[in-house]
């Protein structure tokens, strides 16, 4: 599976990221790709440690029980559900919005491993940083597939 932290890998998520134009349209799905921009963003925010969300017990149960099937599946199915901080329903700068989401990605090829400052998800428990890496690959191919690139 490629990998977030690989350079090849990550440089392919870039160019498929620099791909999207402000007008293109979904495959599947409710968002806008300024949305899914943004959205790609939250989990991303999540494993640096700059957005903490809260858990509870019966998040952490059911969420350990889903981390296995989404780590053994190949890719994420069309019109998952989400958690309710990562949904968006405003609009965003695209061009702002997608500068953004690159510099991130860029900072798990510089970072490695290091990027993770977050060990336990609110939702899935305790993570690898390979777990990390691949829930986030998973997560930005999925939507961006869902936008065509």
């Amino acid at each position: 599976m490629p990998s977030i932290y690989n350079t090849f890998d990550n440089q392919n998520l870039i160019e498929r990221i620099e791909k999207l134009t402000a007008d293109a349209q979904p495959n599947w799905g409710k968002m806008s790709v300024d949305q899914m921009l943004s959205h790609c963003q939250a989990p991303i925010d999540v494993a640096f440690g700059d957005l903490k969300l809260k858990s509870n017990f019966l998040f952490l149960l059911l969420g350990k029980m889903i981390k296995g099937k989404m780590l053994k599946a190949k890719y994420f199915g069309k019109n998952s559900p989400t958690a309710k901080d990562f949904i968006r329903t405003g609009h965003y700068d695209f061009e702002q919005t997608k500068a953004d989401l690159i510099k991130k990605v860029k900072t798990f090829a510089a970072e490695g491993t290091n990027s993770i400052k977050v060990h336990k998800h609110p939702f899935f428990g305790n993570m690898t940083t390979e777990e990390w890496d691949n829930l986030q690959w998973k997560h930005l191919n999925h939507h961006l597939y869902q936008f065509g690139v």
